[in-house]
């Protein structure tokens, strides 16, 4: 990471570049302006977690133990308001501690949250990154959306950095406004002091629109994944970010047994991914945890060992990968 030229004495800037291709080049920046070494700075971890549904949460916060239910003090979270594709509301939040709240149900405006009674893995991945390291302070900032593809014309909004349809406006937009949004905050725990954020590494938890849609679509999913993380690591302007991705996989509860009948060539190109960057993570905890009765959201437990899992895997990899 180097300064960037130009940029007024005292203030440290992280800028990151991601090309977005529609039929032209087009640039997406993100710039970090955060106060330099204060004393009473603090610095914090800064983690993306995205994807679609199963990132969005269908945890019931009354099923939680009591020990998670509580706002924590060293994790904050900064979560983009969900929209479609070619809407512009896409990707306002603001700050707030990290509680549950955020799943499915979750709405903002941008000046307040209005949390719904459902999680995802977000919580305890934040409860236990805080707990593996007392010392450290989290900073998540999340942006999902249920039934969202990586390919053009898969789900109900897509993921694909070409997307040209009307405003052009996609999940990739509304991901990059949800971190510029986040990251143009200088206090973020609104303590006074100009914060530090330093990105760490991205979470990825989506996969099953692809799955569902066509063959062509599952085919196309390894060079989209490949793709779009280097995107969101040229965004967070670390090249070998650590990048945990969540293994999608079926309930099974189809007449036929299957209800993504692509779901082998998606977790092919997941595995191949991870397989070839030294600094990815596979989670295969989804094959052990069980669904809801919708058949494709995984229960309670389930978001809770799948946050522990996407920690301890993070952990792991920034012992080889930190930034």
């Amino acid at each position: 990471m180097t300064l960037i030229d130009g940029v007024e004495p005292g203030l440290w800037v992280l800028q990151g570049l991601a090309a977005k291709m529609r039929y032209r080049f087009l640039t997406a920046a993100i710039c970090w302006v955060l106060l330099p070494c204060a004393a009473q700075a603090t610095d914090y971890q800064l983690y993306f977690l995205g994807g679609q549904s199963n990132m969005e949460g269908y945890g019931f916060n009354e099923e939680l133990p009591p020990e998670a239910r509580a706002a924590s003090d060293r994790v904050m979270i900064f979560s983009g308001q969900m929209a479609f594709d070619n809407e512009t509301h896409g990707g306002v939040g603001i700050w707030q501690p990290l509680t549950p709240g955020f799943g499915t149900g979750f709405r903002t405006d941008g000046k307040e949250n209005a949390l719904s009674d459902r999680f995802g893995p977000e919580l305890l991945f934040g409860q236990t990154l805080a707990a593996r390291d007392t010392d450290a302070n989290i900073a998540i900032v999340k942006y999902a959306l249920g039934g969202s593809g990586l390919s053009i014309g898969v789900g109900y909004s897509n993921w694909h950095p070409d997307f040209a349809e009307g405003q052009g406006l996609n999940q990739y937009d509304h991901a990059l406004k949800t971190l510029r949004g986040a990251t143009a905050v200088s206090d973020i725990d609104g303590d006074g002091v100009a914060d530090r954020l330093i990105p760490t590494g991205i979470v990825w938890m989506q996969g099953e629109a692809d799955a569902v849609h066509s063959q062509a679509a599952a085919d196309a999913y390894g060079a989209n994944l490949r793709r779009l993380m280097g995107l969101l690591r040229a965004a967070m302007r670390v090249d070998n970010l650590p990048v945990v991705i969540g293994k999608v996989t079926d309930s099974g509860m189809a007449d036929d047994g299957s209800v993504m009948d692509y779901i082998a060539t998606v977790q092919e190109a997941q595995q191949a991914f991870v397989d070839a960057d030294e600094c990815a993570a596979y989670v295969t905890v989804t094959e052990e945890i069980g669904y809801l009765d919708d058949a494709w959201h995984y229960d309670s437990n389930g978001f809770i060992r799948m946050g522990t899992a996407f920690a301890d895997a993070m952990i792991e990899l920034e012992r080889t990968c930190a930034p």
